[in-house]
């Protein structure tokens, strides 16, 4: 060894093995043939004897080995050659055992697909997926597709029998579900494309004929109720059949079958079916026929609103006959307790059987709102309805009868489009209620103007919460004036004075009548107390509006004390100086204006049991030729008689046409306000929006005539509120 230098690389290399191992040629076919008697065993149920370790390996090597595919195409054929046979014994057998050899050999098949699979694990992880080949599972069940399902012998015998089965089961008869089951679920492994095409389409197309035939043999013989009951009972059954045996999906697709064959094809028929349609069901308040239709109507497209439009033009009909009928507006009462009957019943059904349906709803507020502002005297109605539960109709009610009774008032109210016209006859029954103290409750009263207040603001009621006041004011007023005048007063007429402020209370300009001497000195001597205790006031009797109460004393020496308005006090006060006095002098002695004085007579002398007085000649109108006579023989079972004036519940045409003409009067302030608000915010603004706008702004109290907006912007431009603009004349500027 020589020293000195590095040691020496030394370079190793690996030869390739001299010896070749040879695979026997044989190998792979020997292999694929105990594989594919292993096969041939698992399909005949002899897979005990089998070694499933044994033939795993055989598999893994021949991959191993580059046999893969040799192995795939021999277990595609191998199965195939094998469901061939299967389809000749599915294909023999008769009858009902069709389905059921179909599901025991799809079992079976099942079964060795599976323990195939296992064997072969090594082939589908590997060989099949760089191949781009079917996997084991998926391959086995295509196969039954192909070689099963789709055999010419059994696709379209297999589609007759399921649909001849549920056809069946529709007419009655009772089906094996579980073997359906088992079939619809062999389609949908297969694939959902297999069950739709091979399966549901069709299933589909006869349902919608069969359903066709039977809503037309249904419409033909039944009444609406009746007929939606099938429709219904139809309609749960297939949801039901779904459930049991097939697919999930079906449910939407089968129920719109029904749906529209039974529903929607005959939806106009089934509402107008004479004697049974929707009408009559509403007439007749059939809840349960109507959630029927409800539920099922809202099913499909327009069912909802076909409902609805028959109901409102329903309701709009009757409301219109039941406000424009003659007899019916005789009684006002009456006439608003139909219409609040008509709303409960209804609102009812509304919400019995068309569960709360707010569109529903809308349509009963504004069929109502239509037919009740066809009748000009609705306002009037409503509030003489009103006045006739606070004078006697609440009397034991609880306070919540009166809440309930007020709030459907103010239901009706809110369907009012010329509310300031309600707000009219309200006061002027308001205190004809106050002042001759019929009301029935005073809290009743308050609520009342409380619901209006927060209906329509603080302006609507101010006037009506001022006459309380005035009521409170003149009871401490007269307890003042008998605390410190009752010795002045001595034993004379007792006086009862309401001082109400000229504004708050509805009272008409009248000529003051001559009162009898007795009254007079009293009501002087108030009104110089008054007077002294106010400054700058001034009091103006309202003779029109009083009531006194007089004793009688009659033939027989029979005493009776008579409750009469003023008027009538100061006629029958003439009658203790003269026994008969004509027309003419009555006229002229009491000063008592000629309508008025009418009506006070014929109270007095024409109503049975209160004829206090006797006329001649008699009948029952006045005339001015009339002769009065104070009647001794009057009798009565009580002591105190109440004679009321007869007058019309109702007002007269004249008293309506005044009524009407205040009403237009206070809208056209109400007008020239809008006006002016609108034009200072906005400066410059066209005709027709200001006609829009004032509307709006006005429609809570009244709906404003446009010609009558026009007059109000030809005052207000004269007063040089306004100008039209020098270029457009449609256009309007606002002076400052």
């Amino acid at each position: 060894m020589s020293g000195g230098g590095p040691p020496r690389k030394r370079n190793f290399k690996i030869e390739a093995f001299k010896h070749r191992v040879e695979l026997d040629p044989k190998y792979a076919e020997r292999t694929w043939k105990v594989l594919e008697h292993a096969i041939h065993e698992i399909y005949n149920h002899n897979a005990s004897g089998l070694s499933f370790e044994e033939l795993y390996r055989s598999a893994y090597n021949m991959v191993l080995h580059k046999y893969g595919e040799k192995l795939y195409d021999g277990l595609q054929s191998t199965m195939t050659w094998r469901l061939k046979e299967i389809s000749k014994s599915i294909e023999t057998a008769q009858g009902g055992l069709f389905l059921e050899e179909l599901n025991a050999k799809w079992m079976d098949h099942n079964k060795a697909l599976q323990m195939i699979r296992d064997i072969l694990m090594y082939m589908d992880r590997t060989y099949v997926p760089t191949a781009h080949r079917i996997p084991v599972h998926e391959l086995g069940l295509n196969l039954w597709r192909d070689n099963i399902i789709h055999s010419p012998m059994i696709h379209s015998r297999l589609l007759d029998t399921l649909l001849d089965l549920i056809d069946r089961e529709r007419m009655g008869e009772v089906i094996n579900r579980g073997l359906m089951r088992s079939i619809t679920k062999m389609l949908m492994d297969l694939g959902p494309a297999v069950y739709q095409d091979d399966f549901e389409k069709p299933f589909l197309e006869v349902s919608a004929s069969f359903y066709s035939g039977e809503s037309q043999q249904f419409i033909e013989c039944c009444d609406c109720g009746n007929y939606l009951k099938k429709a219904e009972r139809r309609l749960n059954e297939e949801m039901e059949r779904v459930s049991h045996y097939l697919d999930a999906g079906s449910e939407a697709k089968i129920t719109s079958v029904v749906e529209k064959e039974m529903i929607a094809n005959h939806m106009h028929r089934l509402v107008h079916m004479e004697n049974s349609g929707l009408v009559n069901m509403l007439v007749d308040d059939k809840y349960e026929d109507l959630g029927r239709m409800y539920a099922l109507f809202r099913r499909v497209p327009d069912g909802l609103s076909t409902i609805r439009d028959v109901m409102t033009s329903y309701l709009r009909e009757t409301g219109k006959q039941l406000v424009t009928d003659p007899e019916r507006l005789k009684d006002p009462v009456e006439f608003v307790q139909r219409l609040l009957d008509e709303k409960d019943k209804h609102d009812k059904i509304i919400s019995v059987a068309f569960g709360n349906d707010k569109t529903f709803q809308n349509a009963l507020n504004s069929s109502f709102e239509f037919f009740i502002n066809l009748n000009n005297r609705s306002p009037e109605f409503i509030s003489l309805y009103v006045d006739d539960k606070l004078r006697k109709g609440l009397k034991g009610a609880t306070e919540e009868d009166v809440e309930v009774i007020l709030d459907k008032v103010m239901m009706l109210f809110r369907y009012l489009q010329e509310k300031d016209v309600f707000e009219k006859y309200y006061k002027q029954h308001l205190a004809k209620r106050l002042l001759s103290g019929k009301t029935v409750s005073d809290d009743a009263e308050r609520s009342m103007i409380v619901k209006l207040k927060t209906e329509c603001g603080y302006q609507f009621t101010s006037k009506l919460e001022g006459m309380f006041t005035d009521m409170k004011t003149s009871q401490d007023t007269m307890q003042d004036f008998y605390a410190k005048k009752s010795e002045e007063l001595g034993e004379g007429p007792t006086l009862d004075v309401h001082i109400l402020t000229t504004g708050s209370w509805p009272t008409q300009p009248s000529p003051p009548c001559n009162l009898p001497t007795e009254i007079l000195t009293v009501c002087e001597k108030f009104r110089s107390y008054y007077l002294g205790t106010h400054n700058g006031r001034r009091l103006t009797w309202q003779t029109n509006m009083g009531t006194a109460d007089i004793k009688a004393t009659f033939g027989k020496g029979q005493k009776h004390e008579l409750n009469v308005s003023t008027y009538q006090m100061c006629v029958l006060m003439l009658f203790n100086n003269a026994d008969g006095l004509t027309y003419k002098d009555i006229e002229r002695d009491t000063e008592i204006p000629a309508s008025d004085l009418k009506r006070c007579l014929q109270s007095l002398a024409c109503v049975k049991g209160k004829n206090v007085l006797r006329k001649e000649p008699m009948s029952k109108d006045i005339s001015e030729d009339d002769t009065f006579y104070f009647n001794d023989k009057f009798t009565s079972k009580l002591v105190k008689v109440k004679i009321g004036t007869v007058v019309a519940q109702k007002e007269s045409e004249p008293e309506k046409q005044e009524t009407r003409q205040r009403v237009e009067e206070d809208r056209k302030p109400q007008i020239e306000a809008a006006i002016v608000r609108i034009m200072k915010s906005r400066r410059v603004l066209d005709h027709n929006s200001i006609v829009a706008e004032v509307t709006k702004q006005l429609q809570a109290r009244f709906l404003p005539n446009p010609v009558v907006i026009k007059k109000r912007i030809e005052s207000l431009i004269e007063r040089e509120f306004l100008e039209r603009d020098k270029v457009d004349r449609k256009l309007y500027r606002y002076l400052a």
